[in-house]
Parts: C-alpha cells; sequence; structure tokens
C-alpha cells in the first residue's frame, strides 16, 4: 500500500479555547510564528503526503485563504527587497495540493472523516487530527504509514498516556508484534477506569484503507451522540488486521490551553531566533516570582 492523500478535520468550534477562537479558528491560532494548522500540513508533506483534504465547516476560510497566494502582499514584500519573507509565504501555498470540503453537521469526528470518502477514493490514506502537534526527528505520520506498509495493515499512533487521562481518549487492547509496532485487538472510546484495556491511548494520526468509509456510513451516534471513528475502528480491527505505532516523538494536546502553552514554549525554545532569548527571559523572570 502506498499512501499519498491524507485527511485532516479542522471543522470543530474550538469550545476549549473560547473566548479566542470565537472568531478566529482555534488551528489558525499562531504556534509561535505560524499557525498551528500548518505544523499538521508540513507533517503530512514531509511524510510524502502530496493531496490533503481540509474537511471545514462555516467561518473557516481564513483557512483556505491561508494557504492561498496573497498576490497584493507577495507584490509588496517583492518591491522593498523583503525575499525571504517573499519565500515564506509562497512556501505556504506551494507546499501541497491541497483541497476543501465542508462537514455542513457537527456530527462527530467519524462524520467529519466519511465526508472526505469522494476525495480518498479507493486509496489508503492517512488521518491527521490537528489539535494533536507531534515533535519527532522522524514525522509520526511517517512512522505510522512505514509500519502500515510493512504490514499491509491500518496503524494507529500511540503511545502510553497518565492512568487518569484514559477516560478522555481511547484506549487500546494490543499485544507484542515488532519493535514499536504492535498487534491491535481492541480499542474503547472514553472509558472508565474499569473498562479501559490499557493505558495506551490514540493520539491523533491513522493510516487507514478506505474499507472504513462503508463502516462508517453504518455507523450510528455513540459517546456524546456523535459518529465516533474510535466506534468504526473497532469494526474495522474486529474484520481486518490492524497495528499500533508506538511512535517516538513528544505529543502534544494544543486543544486546550495549557497543552496550547506548552507546545508555544517548547517550541519557542526550539526556534533559531528565539531559543536562547526565551531560555534566559525564562531564568531571569523565576528568579522574581
Amino acid at each position: 500500500m502506498r499512501v499519498k492523500k491524507a485527511v485532516i478535520p479542522a471543522a470543530g468550534f474550538g469550545l476549549r479555547m473560547l473566548p479566542a477562537s470565537k472568531t478566529v479558528p482555534k488551528l489558525m491560532l499562531p504556534l509561535v510564528d505560524k499557525p498551528a494548522i500548518q505544523y499538521i500540513i508540513e507533517e503530512a508533506v514531509a511524510s510524502g503526503i502530496e493531496d490533503i483534504c481540509i474537511v471545514t465547516g462555516r467561518d473557516k476560510t481564513v483557512m483556505e485563504d491561508y494557504f492561498d497566494y496573497t498576490p497584493e502582499l507577495e507584490d509588496k514584500l517583492a518591491a522593498t527587497g523583503k525575499l525571504a519573507e517573499l519565500e515564506a509565504v509562497r512556501r505556504i501555498a506551494d507546499m501541497a495540493n491541497i483541497y476543501y470540503v465542508r462537514q455542513k453537521e457537527a456530527l462527530g469526528l467519524g462524520h467529519a472523516v466519511w465526508k472526505a470518502h469522494a476525495f480518498v477514493g479507493d486509496e489508503p490514506f492517512a488521518v491527521l487530527l490537528p489539535d494533536d502537534i507531534m515533535f519527532s526527528e522522524v514525522p509520526a505520520t511517517q512512522q505510522l504509514i512505514a509500519a502500515a506498509e510493512q504490514h499491509g495493515t491500518s496503524a494507529i499512533a500511540t503511545q502510553l498516556v497518565p492512568a487518569e487521562d484514559i477516560a478522555k481518549k481511547s484506549s487500546l487492547k494490543v499485544e507484542p508484534l515488532d519493535g514499536r509496532v504492535m498487534r491491535l485487538l481492541d480499542m474503547n472510546e472514553k472509558p472508565t477506569p474499569q473498562e479501559k484495556f490499557s493505558d495506551y491511548a490514540i493520539l491523533g494520526r491513522y493510516v487507514l484503507t478506505s474499507e472504513i468509509f462503508g463502516i462508517l456510513a453504518k455507523t450510528a451516534p455513540g459517546h456524546g451522540g456523535e459518529i465516533q471513528i474510535t466506534d468504526a475502528l473497532r469494526k474495522l480491527c474486529n474484520r481486518d488486521p490492524m497495528v499500533a505505532v508506538d511512535f517516538d516523538g513528544r505529543y502534544y494536546d494544543t486543544g486546550n490551553m495549557r497543552g496550547f502553552l506548552e507546545a508555544t514554549i517548547d517550541y519557542a525554545l526550539r526556534h533559531n531566533d528565539l531559543g536562547d532569548w526565551l531560555r534566559d527571559f525564562i531564568k531571569a523572570k523565576s528568579q522574581t516570582l
């Protein structure tokens, strides 16, 4: 299987980031010097993805504008000799072939992924949840693609999370297979401590076969009254072999303010122009608190 397409569900309301996300899509909030969704696009491209479908909703057209050319701005930058800035804004529009589809009703993540079925067709594809930022030497999506292609199966990203966090995520039942790749046996959505299979959680990256669309089309609303991708994946797992990849990298949940601030600080500390200044600023600031 060769994975060249990706789906990014981006139609959510951003409720955990209100009031900042009231008029600005949460994924367009700047994480240091670029919006959060750009990190997701860059990860997909670095993983070999060529075509990307962003599932959007109302009031999200600013994302479409961001990944488009801006002739007036580009002419101004060229005329004033700001060639580095010109190259940067042109690169944003040229990173990949980006398509858009509307999720007209907020019916859940499973429904958002299903909306991309015409874009995907019969090909395997990646799903990247934009709240989940992954920092790694080898992109997390690339790690999943490698496992999926090696084993000829769908693949899900996972890591061990604190036991108290499993109730907010999905728990996986796994067994060892090959290094960081595990055989996936079962899963459940937002389980109680008694229901969980393990402290391995699904963390916002998937490589799936197109068979998932037929399952999603018949999946009834589950937890929270929404069509859950986990419920469909559970059915797929019971039918076809699947693997979970304990990916090598750092995971940030930027859908909430604490995770967003943690990612912002860490990425700023890694920034070539800002890192040293911020490190000194934090040290000086901590001495005055």
